[in-house]
């Protein structure tokens, strides 16, 4: 157990209910019906590396309300802690619809006006519980507005100060933003302090402006604090750079119903192997490993509709790799 209490995951950020349509390929206004997931990707890292048998555990604010408890059992029912969850008496849950397009990839519309995980303060935080954290995981929704921006930044530092490592995710959903350029600077306004920065490929392209299939333009991304850039390519893969070594690694061939939560698998995924093995980001063939096993998540979570549902075991993944490498 030491060894467990040692390896702590915490994941700060939304949770939040998706309404996914029940028909896939239409607008959200064609829809006729619409199911709830549970969603929001720092909530569903968190499940992940719970359901990977990591250490999880979940920071966050949810309403007090049928939603906001709905959330926070079913992170407890995945095996998620959720002593750092709050509850607002005067704000909703927020909420999201998503529809699924024809390819499986999604759009979003929002519910937040302003929505209880907007207003997480800092003096909510447990702070000693952050310090416990040999990860710490965070996106950049949580730093759109005050108060929650100034709640971040102080468990940030904290974890930081702790000598957690810091992993960033940043999840870009432009229609929360004010503009396209406050969710670019905003984004990038925390950009140094991260250890690991795990990005996609359209998100390289919004961030940079550039060409993401292009070495240097991801290459402008990185700093020195970094000790690890990956690049997810979708259904290809993902690919890594570090200071010692940069390499790609295929993905897997499914049969892909919906890409919601998809990264949030991997990310999950990779911090596991991280927290069991901090030195994985020196050791290239572990690293490779690592990344396979989270190519492998990442392709099992787009094979069922919602994020939390879909996410897979380790040997859900064992059993795709051991096929994949048959063939």
């Amino acid at each position: 157990m030491a060894n467990k209490e040692a390896s702590l995951v915490i994941s700060f950020g939304e949770m939040l209910i998706d309404f996914v349509p029940t028909t896939s390929g239409v607008s959200l206004a064609e829809s006729p019906g619409f199911i709830k997931a549970p969603g929001g990707a720092p909530a569903n890292v968190a499940c992940a590396i719970a359901k990977l048998g990591g250490n999880s555990a979940f920071i966050g604010k949810v309403g007090d309300d049928e939603f906001g408890r709905m959330l926070a059992d079913i992170l407890k029912k995945n095996g998620v802690n959720t002593d750092g969850v709050c509850f607002d008496a005067d704000a909703r849950t927020a909420l999201a619809f998503v529809t699924l397009r024809n390819d499986g990839e999604r759009e979003f519309m929002f519910y937040r006006n302003p929505s209880a995980d907007m207003l997480l303060k800092d003096s909510e935080l447990k702070m000693e519980m952050i310090k416990k954290a040999k990860i710490f995981h965070y996106g950049s929704i949580s730093l759109i507005s005050e108060p929650c921006r100034s709640a971040h930044m102080a468990a940030m530092k904290a974890a930081r100060e702790a000598g957690a490592l810091l992993s960033y995710d940043p999840n870009v959903r432009l229609p929360l933003w004010p503009s396209a350029e406050a969710a670019r600077s905003g984004i990038k306004s925390i950009w140094s302090e991260a250890d690991f920065i795990k990005v996609s490929d359209d998100e390289v392209n919004f961030l940079t402006q550039g060409d993401p299939e292009k070495e240097e333009v991801v290459l402008s991304l990185w700093h020195d604090k970094l000790k690890l850039l990956i690049v997810t390519d979708g259904e290809k893969g993902c690919r890594y750079f570090n200071k010692k070594f940069k390499g790609k690694i295929p993905g897997f061939k499914v049969n892909t119903v919906d890409t919601t939560g998809a990264g949030d698998s991997f990310v999950g995924s990779l911090l596991v192997s991280v927290a069991n093995n901090p030195s994985i980001f020196d050791d290239e063939p572990k690293l490779k490993e690592a990344l396979t096993f989270a190519n492998a998540c990442a392709a099992l979570c787009t094979t069922q509709k919602g994020a939390i549902p879909a996410l897979p075991t380790a040997s859900d993944a064992q059993s795709l790799i051991s096929k994949s490498s048959a063939k």
